[in-house]
């Protein structure tokens, strides 16, 4: 017997001390994470020795920034106006952590109605108390009216002002109910998944919060990991309760269905798991510290959720006793795994006898869907969001509305310039080089005057470009500031400058990621495809499913980018307007996405071989697998999709994109993809598809044992 079933077996047997060490363990956890979780962590940390440069010689202004936009009916420089801006700035500057708070009317447009002034903290924004800049907030608008606006903007005021966006967990955990009652037909066969992935990701998450003090993570984790972690906790778990009432249903005793259950739906269910978090892990290879956390989170979930199927579930299984066998009570009862009574396939068996006799169109069809989906993923451009994006209405959004009219988009974007002075008297002469170049340099708007350490050692200067942070003309000046204008300008001088500040690093970690992507994808594929190889021995099957799962993300990528980019129906799901995709969201879909789709991919060809090995021919093998697993595989994929698109619903504009790329990632590889391209490639390849080189066969480890030793059974009518 295989280690899964024997593992399996046990857990049948002792299931209440199965079930209360899940209680104790998952109850620990949770005390261990309110006591000592680990605090979120949203820098992007790449390595900037101008950032350095700054935190050690300008000390004062190391920490975050406000801008307080100020716009007037009146000129506001008018008599009446000046004394109610002094009043207003007042307050911020005798604020707790706050350094100091520029001239505003230093800062005028040129209609002479905006103005800003320039607030800086001496913390990071990681470090200011929420209360305090909500106290900031209300303030300002308190301070507003009779003519005269007064509105703040920053990192700071960004995350709080955005709205939670309601509970996407909600509605996926509703969504799983309804599905799987559908599925099913019983109200016991659809807790048993919820309840399993449920109990995962309750541990999932808790081991993530204690975790972050190695792996620091963002703040959109918890929300990413428990979406994964229910959509592939609730699949795993169903497709396990679905292997088992068959079991069941083909005669078998509970612990006997267990067993056989373990070995063969659990086997698929662990490779799945383990691809997905090789998949997750592959972020690792980026080496930055917030992919780092991301990857550790998501993965650490669904190990969890993994884990929760292969025992807890056994044990539940066993408290059901044959109470999965019986007819469903519903009307739509009349549901069959294989086949009709009287032998006649289901229709998902006719619809693969179709699709094979019909290969060649089938496969040029799906291909020719897939591909114009993808399209648009020619034409994507990657940028991290800025305040254009904020939800319409907020403090955020008024504040980036009132700077671009008054100085420009450019000034949401203002790029640092930190110089390193070989001595005191070289900072004359550095400061008119720099702020020379950097005023004739085309797509700069305005330079500030330098500011000189009062060491003598650096000096700083801020140059605010004439276009926003995400369009693809600052990313442009970024590289030129850096490769040619700032060298220039320091030759032979022994000064060193770098150009730096959150939006210079949001652009080089852009940069940083699009270097790096080849490697994730790389490492992903080679160690997932090995995987792959070694549970079904055959290396054609091997390529075909990387391939397939690589059409599958690319369709995804190129609806991503039609909505997002194009705006081809973004309004719809909540895009403010048109934006570039969000850096690092194409690298996250991929690794997620290829785990998920090879999940399918998986759980459709174990049937598959397990026919094929039962002695049917190719085409009959096809025809059975999809048969069976059609249905479990269509209530699987509407569960992630809703659960997905859930995401859809919250603020943050790259969770947003990754709900609607995961969303419609699976729903075409579970229907395009599994329904039409899987069977009719392999019926094209014919006996070829279970083609292994004999040496290379010896050489691979066996992660199964052969199933044709054990006759599959039989389905019967419900």
């Amino acid at each position: 017997m295989s280690i899964l079933g024997t593992a399996g077996r046990a857990c049948f047997r002792h299931r209440w001390t199965t079930l209360l060490a899940w209680i104790a363990g998952l109850a620990c956890l949770v005390t261990l994470w309110q006591l000592y979780g680990a605090s979120p962590d949203n820098d992007v940390n790449t390595s900037d020795p101008g950032q350095t440069l700054l935190d050690r010689h300008f000390p004062q202004q190391s920490g975050d920034r406000l801008t307080v936009a100020i716009k007037s009916a009146a000129p506001v420089t008018d008599a009446a106006v000046r004394p109610r801006v002094q009043a207003a700035l007042a307050p911020l500057r005798t604020a707790p952590h706050v350094s100091g708070v520029s001239d505003p009317y230093a800062h005028v447009s040129r209609n002479g109605h905006i103005a800003f002034a320039t607030v800086q903290f001496t913390e990071p924004g990681t470090s200011l108390p929420t209360s305090e800049i909500k106290k900031l907030m209300k303030q300002a608008t308190e301070a507003s009216g009779h003519g005269v606006t007064f509105t703040l903007g920053g990192d700071v005021v960004d995350k709080i002002d955005a709205p939670s966006g309601g509970s996407s967990d909600g509605i996926g955990v509703a969504a799983a109910m309804i599905v799987l009652l559908i599925a099913f037909g019983s109200f016991l066969a659809m807790g048993l998944p919820v309840a399993t992935a449920l109990f995962g990701i309750g541990t999932g998450l808790s081991l993530l919060k204690l975790l972050g003090h190695l792996f620091p993570a963002p703040s959109y984790s918890p929300i990413i990991a428990t979406g994964i972690g229910l959509g592939v906790g609730v699949d795993y778990a169903l497709f396990i309760v679905t292997r088992f009432r068959d079991e069941l249903r083909a005669g078998a005793d509970p612990e006997t269905a267990t067993v056989t259950t373990m070995r063969t739906a659990g086997r698929s269910v662990l490779t799945a798991g383990i691809t997905v978090v090789i998949a997750m892990l592959g972020l690792l290879a980026l080496r930055e510290s917030l992919m780092n956390g991301v990857a550790v989170a998501a993965a650490a979930t669904v190990a969890m959720t993994v884990l929760a199927s292969m025992t807890l579930l056994p044990a539940f299984l066993g408290f059901t006793g044959t109470r999965l066998a019986k007819p469903s009570r519903f009307t739509f009862r009349r549901r069959r795994t294989g086949t009709d009574i009287g032998g006649e396939p289901n229709a998902a068996g006719r619809w693969a006898s179709f699709i094979q006799r019909r290969p060649v169109i089938a496969t040029v069809s799906a291909l020719a869907v897939i591909l114009a989906l993808a399209a648009p993923v020619l034409s994507m451009r990657l940028s991290m969001p800025d305040e254009s994006t904020q939800p319409r209405g907020s403090m955020s959004y008024a504040t980036y509305k009132t700077m671009s009219e008054g100085f420009g988009p450019g000034f949401d974007a203002p790029l640092i310039v930190a110089a390193k002075l070989p001595s005191r008297a070289a900072a004359p002469d550095a400061a008119a080089r720099i702020a020379g170049a950097l005023r004739s340099r085309p797509g700069v708007a305005e330079v500030t005057p330098p500011v000189v350490a009062s060491d003598g050692k650096a000096l700083m200067i801020i140059a605010y470009p004439t276009t926003q942070e995400q369009a693809a003309a600052t990313n442009a000046l970024v590289k030129t500031l850096t490769s040619d204008t700032l060298p220039r300008a320091t030759a032979g001088t022994g000064v060193h400058a770098y150009l730096t500040g959150p939006n210079a690093g949001n652009i080089r970690f852009t940069n940083f990621i699009g270097q790096r992507l080849p490697w994730v994808i790389a490492i992903v594929l080679v160690l997932s495809m090995l995987l792959v190889l070694a549970m079904f021995r055959s290396a054609v099957i091997m390529v075909t499913a990387a391939v397939m799962n690589l059409l599958s993300i690319m369709a995804s990528y190129g609806v991503l980018t039609a909505v997002t980019q194009w705006g081809w129906g973004g309004g719809l799901v909540g895009f403010p307007e048109k934006m570039p995709v969000t850096t690092w969201v194409p690298v996250f879909l991929f690794v997620i996405l290829f785990g998920l789709s090879m999940d399918y991919q998986v759980f459709l060809l174990s049937r598959i071989r397990e026919s094929w090995l039962d002695g049917d021919t190719n085409s009959a093998a096809v025809s059975r697998g999809l048969s069976v697993t059609a249905r479990v595989i269509s209530a699987a994929a509407a569960i992630m999709v809703v659960v997905f698109f859930g995401f859809v619903a919250t603020a943050d504009v790259a969770v947003k994109q990754i709900g609607l790329g995961l969303g419609v990632a699976v729903l075409i590889d579970a229907t395009v993809v599994r329904l039409v391209l899987v069977p009719a490639v392999m019926e094209l390849l014919g006996r070829a598809n279970w083609w292994m080189p004999s040496w290379l066969d010896r050489v691979l480890p066996r992660v199964e044992e052969p199933l044709a030793a054990e006759p599959a059974p039989k389905p019967t009518a419900a």
